[in-house]
């Protein structure tokens, strides 16, 4: 998902707690800690695709990692695919795939926002693939639920279902002006939102994993807090970092360096 209200605008739902700063305007990077080469797979959010992380490949593969950055089902570049068939258990397919064929092993799982609902699917498929879960600004599912359940009315203030042209199925970002040049966000498939998911592998409960939460400066509340606070309830990592919902495209030297460092 692109975001909550004020900050899905920008593009596109305390022990223990490591807290990384950095300022909203752009500043030379600090050099990324080194680590030791990693594949990450970044699984975007609602609206968007795999375009959001061309800011971040580069910066990554400069520091020797390997990225893969799909689009999933009816999105981006894919959303001539769309269809009112098309759900989270599509998405979860779409990334499984992407595992599958290209023999990914040992391999850094990312999920933004939405992603976060299609990690905990993939990670509950194939934990023998994953080396380390991100839930970066994300959902943090149990099993049962869905983003309809989760954030309910929030979704009203983000997209409208059908209208002005659209089909009845499509959930349709209120932020995108008609005429917008690419890359832009585009309609998602509404079952996405309303299809609950189902885990229950006790091997992907065990997986290593971190929750990256973003915070707007001057916000004292986020609405992603609450997945932050199941994190810590897991026993999990928080990282907290200034910035956008969408640092990778705002802030992607930043975005990484913090990322880079959760991975230590």
């Amino acid at each position: 998902m692109q975001s909550i209200p004020s900050r899905f605008f920008l593009a596109s739902f305390l022990s223990g707690v490591v807290v990384i700063g950095f300022a909203c305007a752009p500043a030379p990077p600090e050099a990324p800690t080194e680590t030791t080469p990693r594949t990450i797979v970044f699984v975007h959010g609602a609206w968007g695709g795999g375009w959001q992380y061309t800011k971040v490949q580069p910066l990554l593969e400069e520091a020797g990692h390997i990225v893969y950055r799909p689009t999933m089902t009816g999105l981006g570049e894919r959303v001539h695919l769309g269809g009112p068939d098309v759900g989270l258990s599509t998405h979860i397919e779409d990334i499984v795939k992407v595992l599958e064929f290209e023999d990914l092993h040992d391999i850094v799982l990312v999920g933004h926002s939405y992603g976060g609902m299609v990690i905990a699917g993939v990670a509950d498929r194939m934990p023998e693939r994953i080396a380390k879960l991100v839930y970066f600004d994300a959902f943090l599912p149990d099993d049962g639920e869905s983003v309809a359940s989760l954030f309910g009315d929030s979704i009203d203030a983000m997209a409208t279902v059908g209208g002005d042209g659209a089909e009845p199925w499509q959930l349709v970002p209120l932020w995108v002006e008609e005429g917008e040049p690419p890359p832009v966000d585009v309609p998602q498939p509404l079952l996405t939102f309303t299809e609950p998911i189902v885990l229950g592998n006790p091997e992907a409960a065990r997986l290593p994993a971190v929750y990256l939460l973003t915070v707007e400066a001057g916000k004292e509340a986020d609405l992603f807090d609450v997945f932050a606070d199941r994190a810590r309830e897991r026993g999990w990592e928080v990282v907290e970092m200034e910035g956008t919902h969408n640092p990778h495209w705002f802030q992607p030297e930043n975005f990484v360096n913090v990322l880079l460092q959760t991975l230590q």
